[in-house]
């Protein structure tokens, strides 16, 4: 792969980098140490640092020479898992419970190395932007940072982000010219019986009963309200009931997830749900109460960004190397927020190796593939050169 030489070079000290992240997760928007790091290095590099934007947020200012005014945003998310790493390696996870399960070490790393290469270069006309996001992994970090005034301080005429993907191969990304990742929401419901004796059904009304009921009647709201030419899911994560095995309980409470590509089936699936929900429980003579929070929106590129951005991905990884009709996929991405407000893109990269390929993001196996590195890292470094070149 052709990555830039320097941050060839860089490989060895980045991978430090990562794998001290790696050994220190921590969870979002307590992401204190992860931010004096980054803080740490990229002062000594000369970058102008800001802190505390969303709590634990870092951005860094850097600027090139000339006077084009010119101005982009590269972003990395920081925040870990609530999970227990079952790796075994050197580096591992030294916080029980908390885990780098997705890569975000990783995403920071490629950032800094691609910080780092700018700040001794400066062979670019404008101003970069590194934003050191916290809490993406359901805190919305990417908005909090936006509502405190993100883009008012430090102005982007664009903004990129990458996330690994353990499903494609090392040396190869993907990026599409509109959906890349679906709108994520959640919902939860009450179900309300009538408690009593498990060996007197007939007395009660018996909410788990119920809530299976509502769990299959949900299901078939993707297989016969949605079109099939339309993607969504509906899944039920979890169900809670009961206290003893011959008690039946006078509540039970669901909750799980919703993921579409489209606002229209968004707003199609939340009034199906709360109409199957109050209805299914009136049959059996329950009531149920219906929340559903609206999430992530949809991840959607812009189309010339993302052509610029795989103008630079194939820079890197060689023509030929960079997908641009993947389907999109159904997990959710804060960094759709920032996308709604400024014109950008999100690109994928690739880091299955070997025969065994990578564990799948958010387990207890997974780990960012070290070659990586140096691949994110030129990927930024490049989009910052061509997009603004010197004159």
């Amino acid at each position: 792969m052709p990555v830039i030489n320097r941050i060839a070079d860089l490989q060895p000290e980045m991978e430090v980098w990562r794998r001290d992240l790696h050994e220190y997760p921590e969870l979002r928007f307590e992401e204190q140490r992860t931010a004096q790091q980054v803080a740490k290095l990229l002062a000594s590099w000369g970058i102008e640092v800001h802190t505390n934007i969303a709590k634990t947020g870092v951005v860094g200012v850097l600027r090139g020479t000339g006077h084009s005014g010119r101005t982009i945003g590269l972003r990395a998310d920081m925040d870990a898992l609530p999970m227990t790493e079952a790796t075994g390696l050197p580096y591992a996870s030294k916080s029980p419970g908390r885990m780098h399960a997705c890569g975000h070490d990783g995403h920071t790393t490629m950032l800094l190395g691609a910080a780092k290469y700018l700040a001794e270069t400066r062979n670019f006309d404008g101003t970069v932007h590194f934003i050191f996001q916290p809490a993406e992994e359901g805190g919305a970090g990417a908005k909090v940072m936006m509502d405190e005034g993100l883009f008012a301080r430090f102005p982007c005429d664009t903004v990129y982000g990458v996330h690994n993907d353990p499903s494609l191969p090392l040396g190869e990304a993907d990026v599409r010219d509109d959906v890349m990742m679906a709108a994520s929401d959640i919902f939860f419901i009450t179900v309300r019986g009538k408690g009593g004796h498990a060996a007197r059904p007939h007395g009660g009304i018996d909410p788990i009963v119920v809530g299976a009921h509502i769990v299959a009647a949900l299901q078939t709201i993707v297989a016969r309200r949605v079109d099939p030419l339309e993607a969504a899911v509906i899944s039920t994560t979890q169900f809670h009931a009961g206290t003893a095995t011959n008690i039946i309980p006078d509540e039970a409470q669901l909750c799980g997830t919703v993921r579409t590509l489209k606002a229209e089936v968004q707003d199609l699936i939340e009034a199906s749900m709360r109409r199957v929900v109050e209805a299914t429980a009136a049959a059996h003579d329950a009531v149920a109460e219906f929340t559903y929070q609206r999430g992530y929106p949809a991840t959607v590129n812009h189309a010339d960004q993302a052509r610029r951005a795989a103008r630079a991905a194939a820079s890197v990884l060689g023509d030929g190397k960079v997908r641009r009709d993947m389907p999109p996929v159904m997990g959710g991405e804060d960094f759709s927020f920032m996308l709604l407000d400024r014109p950008g893109a999100y690109l994928k990269l690739g880091q299955a190796a070997g025969a065994k390929g990578s564990a799948p993001v958010h387990t207890v196996q997974y780990d960012f593939n070290d070659d990586l590195l140096p691949v994110g890292a030129s990927y930024f470094a490049t989009l910052v050169e061509q997009e603004m070149p010197r004159g």
